[in-house]
């Protein structure tokens, strides 16, 4: 539960900067003025019920938070929330370059209760061009698609890729695979909400409806880390029409909540033979092994010093390599973070770019 609070906290935004400057001098000098009287109260014996009255300490925590997240926010402009504030690097809008926007993508069909997902628009959209490429990416567990546009740079990385190649770049929709910071529906559809119909189904048609994208699936591809590339690895092997291109960073060999028994009672309600039979069928190294994907091809990116994750992201990509899909394998400095997975995208770009059709 307290876990669950923090992780939500640290991605509300902060407020704005904006605050006009003589609310917050004000606000600022009367928490000053009250911390000075505890300061002096206390060192003369006197109970700090007796600084404020009605005035509660608890009053006085909530001011003092209140101004430092101001403060804060008026010196580190452009950190939107809590956890940019504390070390993620912050997606800087620069003129020339593309732009991102909040956007609610419904589970018209899946009727999966998702959170708001986030757009990134090349400039080349804003300048006229159609039938653009598009690449969804998806979060860790727990996650917020606010971690894809800060830690992991994607505005940064794709403004890059296109003053590489000519202003040549893909939309980018990271769209939310959990429902919920703290949820894990294990990218499947089941008796936890059907994430997988929601990411291959209603995402794809709303980005079709609502943006200039090609209708070709050869210029789509789902990427993404940690629970991310669990869930690219299913959707490229459960939906291969819609996702025959994938990038798996430091995924797992299959879909988890605990254990194997643990994550077939939350799938479908009991740990019963049958639904043992029914998860083992949804498993990615299973439907590789019983099926072919002539036309897919995939990433696998992982940190060389990421012991729990590393020996899982080569067993997927032993068993998409044994299915004869055109993969590769790649492993960089690093453990299980954005130390790793940021780089993982912006070194798989040229990558996803040809496969995309976005360079000659």
């Amino acid at each position: 539960m307290l876990h669950r609070w923090a992780a939500d906290l640290a991605h509300l935004p902060l407020l704005s900067g904006a605050v006009p400057a003589v609310a917050l001098a004000a606000t600022a000098v009367g928490t000053a003025v009250l911390v000075v009287t505890v300061v002096l109260r206390v060192r003369r014996g006197r109970a700090l019920r007796t600084v404020f009255g009605p005035l509660s300490v608890l009053g006085l925590v909530a001011s003092l938070l209140v101004v430092a997240m101001l403060l804060t926010n008026l010196t580190v402009t452009r950190y939107p929330t809590v956890a940019v504030a504390l070390g993620h690097r912050p997606a800087v809008e620069t003129e020339g370059t593309g732009r991102l926007m909040d956007v609610d993508v419904p589970g018209t069909v899946s009727h999966f209760a998702a959170r708001p997902a986030t757009v990134y628009l090349p400039a080349s959209y804003d300048a006229g061009a159609s039938d653009l490429p598009v690449l969804v990416l998806l979060t860790g567990q727990p996650g917020h698609v606010v971690d894809w546009i800060e830690g992991g740079r994607l505005a940064q990385t794709m403004d890059a890729f296109a003053a590489r190649h000519g202003g040549a770049a893909p939309i980018v929709v990271v769209a939310d695979g959990l429902g919920d910071t703290e949820a894990n529906p294990m990218c499947m559809d089941s008796d936890l909400g059907n994430a997988a119909t929601y990411l291959s189904v209603d995402v794809p048609h709303w980005i079709r409806s609502n943006f200039r994208v090609s209708s070709d699936p050869r210029a789509w591809a789902v990427g993404g880390y940690s629970y991310g590339g669990t869930c690219a690895l299913q959707l490229a092997v459960t939906a291969p029409s819609v996702y025959p291109t994938f990038l798996d960073i430091s995924g797992e060999d299959e879909q988890r909540r605990g254990t194997r028994s643990e994550s077939v009672a939350a799938a479908y309600g009991t740990d019963t033979p049958a639904n043992e039979a029914r998860f083992e069928r949804e498993t990615p190294l299973n439907i590789l092994s019983r099926n072919s994907f002539p036309d897919s091809a995939g990433a696998f990116v992982v940190g060389a010093d990421d012991e729990e994750f590393r020996p899982q992201t080569e067993r997927a990509f032993s068993a998409a390599q044994a299915a004869g899909l055109d993969v590769h394998y790649r492993e960089l400095p690093g453990g299980h973070s954005m130390q790793v997975w940021a780089p993982a995208l912006e070194q798989e770009m040229d990558w996803l770019g040809g496969r995309l059709g976005l360079l000659d």
